[in-house]
């Protein structure tokens, strides 16, 4: 694909003599590229790693002056690297239909272009979307709903009375609906609770591998439009979780907690249940949080504004100094006092 054509794709800016010439075949990141690569920039940091970096282009968002070479300016590099991986190596999938080693219910409706691998098990009143795939071993539960153009890795469960939209990535050994850790304590046992809801997982979310969303006690477990989720992650019943979220691996939320648009939780956050969290919040990693989460950026556990945190991490660094300090000042004290009585 000639240069030419990838700037007209990418609306970018070429920069460099006879640059229209150059034939890209492939896209790799910058210590990975061969000639026939075009690569990619995010930070001026970077900048360092371009004396031994043998690409024939490079993705830039401002020029950068003295590389021998060419450059490609647009205003999002890693949006423009992202596309381009789209477009070399994201073939099309051809639709296969439902095999004849799948186990699919008369009942079951599937849409147009749907492809259902061997060995996938559809229940009784579920719903497929159009050009859905259900790759090998994926279980679809009772009444299920799954909107179109989504793709559901092997070895997914999904129980019944799951609502999902389109567009949707589940990956391998996730479990969608299992039931939500409810029970009360009575004479010297616990009852189980029954566990009687549903998920819901809006458009275009995207959930990692081994991933587990339990069902809402009553109601439903909510995931809204665009949050993406990373791998080994736990939502308890009946967590909201709105747009654009972004949930890091390892992360735990504890049951009926809100969560607003556009938060991020860094890896192995911990969230108590009936937690609420405002929108476009940000939690570092490992903190752990509950109660009412304003607004803001926050670490430690207990969370505490991420300021905060980090002159306190200052100052524990210095803690055995300040003991020794102390324990001079206190000694020092105590001979006043010896020599003063009075």
């Amino acid at each position: 694909m000639k240069l030419e054509e990838i700037a007209s794709l990418l609306n970018g800016e070429i920069i460099g003599p006879q640059a229209d010439d150059i034939e890209i075949t492939g896209v790799s990141g910058i210590h990975e590229a061969q000639e026939g690569d075009i690569t990619f920039i995010s930070a001026k940091k970077y900048i360092k790693n371009l004396s031994a970096c043998r690409a024939s282009c490079i993705i830039v968002k401002e020029q950068i002056p003295d590389i021998v070479i060419t450059q490609l300016k647009v205003s999002n590099p890693h949006l423009a690297f992202g596309r381009l991986l789209e477009h070399f190596y994201m073939k099309p999938r051809n639709p296969i239909g439902i095999s004849k080693n799948a186990i699919v219910a008369d009942t079951a409706r599937i849409g147009k272009d749907a492809s259902i691998f061997p060995f996938a098990y559809v229940s009784d009143g579920v719903s497929i979307g159009a050009g859905t795939v259900i790759c090998p071993y994926v279980f679809i539960g009772e009444k299920t709903v799954i909107g179109e153009k989504c793709i559901i890795y092997p070895h997914v469960t999904i129980r019944e009375n799951v609502k999902i939209g389109e567009r949707v990535i589940i990956h391998s050994g996730s479990v969608i609906g299992s039931d939500g850790f409810g029970y009360v304590f009575e004479e010297g046992s616990y009852y189980k609770i029954p566990q009687v809801g549903g998920v819901i997982i809006e458009d275009d979310v995207e959930i990692g591998s081994n991933v587990s969303i339990d069902r809402a006690t009553t109601g439903n477990t909510l995931i809204g439009k665009g949050t993406k989720i990373d791998n080994l992650v736990q939502i308890a019943h009946n967590v909201k979780i709105g747009n654009n979220s972004i949930i890091i691996a390892q992360v735990g939320i504890g049951g009926s907690t809100e969560i607003g648009d556009f938060v991020t939780l860094g890896g192995q956050v911990g969230v108590s249940d009936h937690t609420k969290i405002d929108s476009e919040t940000m939690v570092g990693a490992q903190s752990g949080v509950m109660g009412h989460i304003k607004k803001g950026a926050y670490s430690g556990s207990p969370a505490i504004p991420h300021r905060d945190w980090l002159k306190a991490q200052a100052i524990f660094a210095k803690l055995p100094e300040l003991n020794k300090r102390i324990r001079e000042l206190e000694d020092k004290i105590e001979e006043l006092e010896r020599r003063n009585p009075g």
